[in-house]
Protein backbone atom coordinates (compact mmCIF):
# COMPACT_ATOMS: atom_id res chain seq x y z
CA UNK A 1 0.00 0.00 0.00
CA UNK A 2 1.53 3.18 -0.96
CA UNK A 3 1.95 5.69 1.77
CA UNK A 4 0.75 9.43 1.81
CA UNK A 5 2.75 11.01 4.27
CA UNK A 6 6.04 9.79 6.36
CA UNK A 7 4.43 7.47 9.49
CA UNK A 8 1.03 7.52 7.13
CA UNK A 9 -0.18 10.31 9.12
CA UNK A 10 -2.80 12.50 7.25
CA UNK A 11 -2.11 15.35 5.12
CA UNK A 12 -1.92 18.97 5.75
CA UNK A 13 -1.44 21.93 3.78
CA UNK A 14 2.54 22.40 4.83
CA UNK A 15 2.69 19.13 3.56
CA UNK A 16 1.31 19.94 -0.23
CA UNK A 17 4.44 21.89 -0.43
CA UNK A 18 6.61 20.00 0.56
CA UNK A 19 5.94 17.11 -1.81
CA UNK A 20 6.38 19.55 -4.35
CA UNK A 21 9.90 20.61 -2.65
CA UNK A 22 10.63 16.13 -2.84
CA UNK A 23 9.55 16.01 -6.33
CA UNK A 24 6.31 13.81 -5.21
CA UNK A 25 3.20 13.96 -7.56
CA UNK A 26 -0.18 14.46 -5.98
CA UNK A 27 -2.73 12.64 -6.70
CA UNK A 28 -6.79 14.27 -6.43
CA UNK A 29 -9.86 12.86 -7.05
CA UNK A 30 -13.26 14.25 -6.35
CA UNK A 31 -16.03 12.41 -4.11
CA UNK A 32 -19.10 13.06 -3.25
CA UNK A 33 -20.07 10.50 -0.05
CA UNK A 34 -18.82 8.75 2.67
CA UNK A 35 -18.30 5.27 1.02
CA UNK A 36 -16.36 6.39 -1.96
CA UNK A 37 -14.27 8.40 0.45
CA UNK A 38 -13.56 5.17 2.29
CA UNK A 39 -12.54 3.46 -0.96
CA UNK A 40 -10.75 6.84 -1.81
CA UNK A 41 -8.78 6.74 1.46
CA UNK A 42 -7.89 3.21 1.13
CA UNK A 43 -6.33 3.39 -2.00
CA UNK A 44 -3.80 6.25 -0.88
CA UNK A 45 -4.99 9.21 -2.86
CA UNK A 46 -3.79 12.65 -1.20
CA UNK A 47 -6.51 15.00 -1.97
CA UNK A 48 -10.26 15.18 -2.29
CA UNK A 49 -11.96 17.62 -3.19
CA UNK A 50 -15.88 17.76 -2.80
CA UNK A 51 -16.79 19.53 -6.22
CA UNK A 52 -19.06 21.93 -7.02
CA UNK A 53 -18.89 19.13 -10.05
CA UNK A 54 -21.41 17.16 -8.24
CA UNK A 55 -24.18 19.06 -9.56
CA UNK A 56 -23.87 17.73 -12.88
CA UNK A 57 -22.84 14.21 -11.83
CA UNK A 58 -24.59 13.43 -8.89
CA UNK A 59 -27.78 15.92 -9.35
CA UNK A 60 -27.92 15.49 -13.04
CA UNK A 61 -28.00 19.85 -13.74
CA UNK A 62 -25.89 21.15 -17.07
CA UNK A 63 -23.76 23.16 -15.60
CA UNK A 64 -22.67 23.71 -11.83
CA UNK A 65 -24.03 27.14 -11.09
CA UNK A 66 -27.50 25.81 -9.69
CA UNK A 67 -25.05 24.55 -6.84
CA UNK A 68 -25.52 26.17 -3.28
CA UNK A 69 -23.68 26.14 -0.25
CA UNK A 70 -25.70 24.19 1.62
CA UNK A 71 -25.25 21.31 -1.17
CA UNK A 72 -21.18 21.68 -0.87
CA UNK A 73 -22.20 21.30 2.96
CA UNK A 74 -23.83 18.47 3.17
CA UNK A 75 -21.61 16.43 0.94
CA UNK A 76 -18.57 18.10 2.67
CA UNK A 77 -19.81 16.69 5.49
CA UNK A 78 -20.68 13.09 4.16
CA UNK A 79 -16.96 12.66 2.92
CA UNK A 80 -15.51 14.00 5.68
CA UNK A 81 -16.97 10.77 7.87
CA UNK A 82 -15.48 8.71 5.39
CA UNK A 83 -11.61 9.89 5.11
CA UNK A 84 -8.68 9.31 7.94
CA UNK A 85 -5.67 10.13 6.13
CA UNK A 86 -6.71 12.48 2.62
CA UNK A 87 -6.64 16.44 2.72
CA UNK A 88 -10.42 17.18 1.88
CA UNK A 89 -10.66 20.41 -0.01
CA UNK A 90 -14.33 21.83 -0.70
CA UNK A 91 -15.84 24.31 -3.79
CA UNK A 92 -17.40 27.63 -3.23
CA UNK A 93 -20.07 27.29 -5.34
CA UNK A 94 -21.30 29.61 -7.82
CA UNK A 95 -21.37 33.51 -5.98
CA UNK A 96 -20.63 31.94 -3.14
CA UNK A 97 -17.51 34.54 -3.15
CA UNK A 98 -18.95 37.15 -4.34
CA UNK A 99 -17.53 39.59 -1.98
CA UNK A 100 -14.88 38.77 1.02
CA UNK A 101 -17.47 38.37 3.45
CA UNK A 102 -19.77 36.14 1.83
CA UNK A 103 -16.96 34.26 0.95
CA UNK A 104 -15.56 34.07 4.62
CA UNK A 105 -19.26 33.05 5.52
CA UNK A 106 -19.19 29.95 2.97
CA UNK A 107 -15.66 28.77 3.61
CA UNK A 108 -16.56 29.25 8.07
CA UNK A 109 -19.33 26.45 7.03
CA UNK A 110 -17.61 24.23 4.78
CA UNK A 111 -14.53 24.06 7.18
CA UNK A 112 -16.90 23.58 9.88
CA UNK A 113 -18.19 20.73 7.88
CA UNK A 114 -14.83 18.84 7.46
CA UNK A 115 -13.00 20.85 4.54
CA UNK A 116 -9.80 21.83 5.35
CA UNK A 117 -9.30 23.99 2.47
CA UNK A 118 -11.45 25.99 0.05
CA UNK A 119 -11.16 26.38 -3.83
CA UNK A 120 -12.44 29.23 -5.52
CA UNK A 121 -12.76 30.08 -9.54
CA UNK A 122 -10.69 33.01 -11.01
CA UNK A 123 -8.30 35.77 -10.70
CA UNK A 124 -10.07 38.92 -11.23
CA UNK A 125 -9.83 41.94 -8.50
CA UNK A 126 -12.86 41.02 -6.66
CA UNK A 127 -11.58 37.03 -6.74
CA UNK A 128 -7.86 38.39 -5.14
CA UNK A 129 -10.41 40.32 -2.83
CA UNK A 130 -11.72 37.42 -1.66
CA UNK A 131 -8.13 35.40 -1.58
CA UNK A 132 -6.84 37.75 0.36
CA UNK A 133 -9.48 38.41 3.31
CA UNK A 134 -9.39 34.08 3.83
CA UNK A 135 -5.67 34.00 3.68
CA UNK A 136 -5.63 36.74 6.67
CA UNK A 137 -8.23 35.17 8.56
CA UNK A 138 -6.75 31.43 8.52
CA UNK A 139 -8.65 29.28 5.90
CA UNK A 140 -6.42 27.72 3.52
CA UNK A 141 -7.35 28.60 -0.27
CA UNK A 142 -6.82 26.64 -3.68
CA UNK A 143 -6.95 28.77 -6.30
CA UNK A 144 -8.77 27.58 -9.84
CA UNK A 145 -7.56 29.02 -13.45
CA UNK A 146 -8.01 28.33 -16.68
CA UNK A 147 -11.40 26.93 -17.57
CA UNK A 148 -13.35 27.90 -15.08
CA UNK A 149 -16.62 26.06 -14.92
CA UNK A 150 -18.85 28.76 -13.26
CA UNK A 151 -17.51 31.51 -16.14
CA UNK A 152 -19.03 29.07 -18.72
CA UNK A 153 -22.07 30.89 -19.51
CA UNK A 154 -19.17 34.00 -20.52
CA UNK A 155 -16.71 31.57 -21.92
CA UNK A 156 -19.57 30.10 -24.44
CA UNK A 157 -18.47 26.47 -23.73
CA UNK A 158 -16.17 24.68 -21.99
CA UNK A 159 -13.16 25.19 -23.67
CA UNK A 160 -9.30 25.52 -23.90
CA UNK A 161 -8.20 28.42 -22.31
CA UNK A 162 -4.71 29.85 -23.04
CA UNK A 163 -4.06 29.51 -26.45
CA UNK A 164 -3.73 32.74 -28.22
CA UNK A 165 -0.33 34.66 -27.13
CA UNK A 166 -2.53 37.11 -25.09
CA UNK A 167 -4.80 35.06 -23.05
CA UNK A 168 -0.92 32.76 -21.93
CA UNK A 169 0.08 35.84 -20.53
CA UNK A 170 -2.99 36.84 -18.84
CA UNK A 171 -3.02 32.94 -17.29
CA UNK A 172 0.57 33.45 -16.38
CA UNK A 173 0.13 36.51 -14.53
CA UNK A 174 -3.37 35.75 -12.84
CA UNK A 175 -1.19 32.38 -11.41
CA UNK A 176 1.45 34.50 -9.61
CA UNK A 177 -1.51 36.97 -8.69
CA UNK A 178 -3.06 34.66 -6.98
CA UNK A 179 -0.26 32.75 -4.96
CA UNK A 180 0.60 36.89 -3.98
CA UNK A 181 -3.44 37.07 -2.45
CA UNK A 182 -2.44 34.03 -0.28
CA UNK A 183 -3.55 31.05 -2.19
CA UNK A 184 -1.69 27.70 -1.32
CA UNK A 185 -2.61 25.43 -4.35
CA UNK A 186 -3.52 25.90 -8.01
CA UNK A 187 -6.09 24.10 -10.12
CA UNK A 188 -5.31 24.35 -13.80
CA UNK A 189 -8.07 23.12 -15.60
CA UNK A 190 -8.12 23.11 -20.15
CA UNK A 191 -4.98 24.85 -19.97
CA UNK A 192 -2.07 23.49 -22.78
CA UNK A 193 0.69 21.45 -21.76
CA UNK A 194 3.69 23.62 -22.41
CA UNK A 195 1.88 26.82 -20.96
CA UNK A 196 0.34 24.80 -17.88
CA UNK A 197 4.31 23.70 -17.97
CA UNK A 198 5.75 27.22 -17.50
CA UNK A 199 3.34 28.34 -14.91
CA UNK A 200 4.26 25.50 -12.66
CA UNK A 201 8.17 26.72 -13.39
CA UNK A 202 7.49 29.91 -12.60
CA UNK A 203 4.52 29.77 -9.59
CA UNK A 204 5.09 29.82 -5.71
CA UNK A 205 2.65 27.00 -5.03
CA UNK A 206 1.99 23.67 -5.88
CA UNK A 207 0.14 23.03 -8.98
CA UNK A 208 -3.14 20.83 -10.13
CA UNK A 209 -3.80 19.90 -13.58
CA UNK A 210 -6.64 18.61 -14.96
CA UNK A 211 -6.67 18.47 -19.22
CA UNK A 212 -3.35 20.83 -18.39
CA UNK A 213 -0.48 17.95 -19.48
CA UNK A 214 1.97 16.31 -17.16
CA UNK A 215 3.91 19.03 -16.27
CA UNK A 216 1.71 20.37 -13.07
CA UNK A 217 2.89 18.89 -9.60
CA UNK A 218 -0.28 16.85 -9.43
CA UNK A 219 -3.45 15.97 -11.14
CA UNK A 220 -7.30 15.63 -10.66
CA UNK A 221 -10.09 13.81 -12.02
CA UNK A 222 -13.66 13.68 -11.65
CA UNK A 223 -14.13 10.41 -9.38
CA UNK A 224 -17.45 9.07 -12.06
CA UNK A 225 -15.26 10.05 -14.90
CA UNK A 226 -12.14 7.91 -13.49
CA UNK A 227 -14.94 5.15 -13.62
CA UNK A 228 -15.94 5.33 -16.93
CA UNK A 229 -19.36 6.24 -15.75
CA UNK A 230 -22.05 8.09 -17.93
CA UNK A 231 -22.68 11.86 -16.56
CA UNK A 232 -25.11 12.98 -19.67
CA UNK A 233 -22.22 14.90 -20.90
CA UNK A 234 -19.65 14.75 -23.76
CA UNK A 235 -16.66 13.34 -22.40
CA UNK A 236 -13.53 15.53 -22.15
CA UNK A 237 -10.39 14.52 -23.85
CA UNK A 238 -8.47 14.76 -20.26
CA UNK A 239 -10.92 12.14 -19.47
CA UNK A 240 -9.42 8.46 -18.77
CA UNK A 241 -11.38 4.84 -17.62
CA UNK A 242 -9.26 3.57 -15.14
CA UNK A 243 -11.87 1.28 -14.14
CA UNK A 244 -11.20 -0.86 -17.57
CA UNK A 245 -7.54 -1.13 -15.78
CA UNK A 246 -7.80 -1.78 -11.87
CA UNK A 247 -10.70 -4.39 -12.00
CA UNK A 248 -12.48 -2.81 -9.30
CA UNK A 249 -13.65 0.68 -7.76
CA UNK A 250 -10.57 0.65 -5.54
CA UNK A 251 -8.12 -1.21 -8.25
CA UNK A 252 -8.99 1.90 -10.51
CA UNK A 253 -8.05 4.67 -7.78
CA UNK A 254 -5.21 2.96 -7.33
CA UNK A 255 -4.05 2.55 -10.60
CA UNK A 256 -4.89 6.04 -11.16
CA UNK A 257 -2.94 6.76 -8.62
CA UNK A 258 0.27 4.76 -9.71
CA UNK A 259 -0.60 6.38 -13.19
CA UNK A 260 0.07 9.79 -12.03
CA UNK A 261 2.67 9.41 -9.74
CA UNK A 262 4.96 7.70 -12.19
CA UNK A 263 3.96 10.09 -15.06
CA UNK A 264 2.62 8.00 -17.48
CA UNK A 265 -1.05 10.18 -16.91
CA UNK A 266 -1.63 12.07 -18.64
CA UNK A 267 0.22 11.54 -21.75
CA UNK A 268 -0.39 13.57 -24.87
CA UNK A 269 -3.66 11.63 -25.74
CA UNK A 270 -5.25 13.32 -22.39
CA UNK A 271 -3.54 16.31 -22.88
CA UNK A 272 -3.83 19.83 -25.51
CA UNK A 273 -1.58 20.95 -27.63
Amino acid sequence: MYTTTPGDTPWTVPALAQARRDGRKLVMLTCYDAGFARTVDAAGIDLVLVGDSLGMVVQGHHSTLPVTVADMAYHTRCVARGLSRALLVADLPYQADATPQAALAASIELLQAGAAMVKLEGASAHKLDAIRHLSSREVPVCAHLGLTPQSVLRLGGYKVQGREADAARRLKDDALAVADAGADLLVLECVPSDLAASITRDSPVPTIGIGAGPGCDGQVLVLHDMLGLRSGHRRPKFVKDFLADGGSVQGAMEAYADAVRSGHFPDAAHSYA
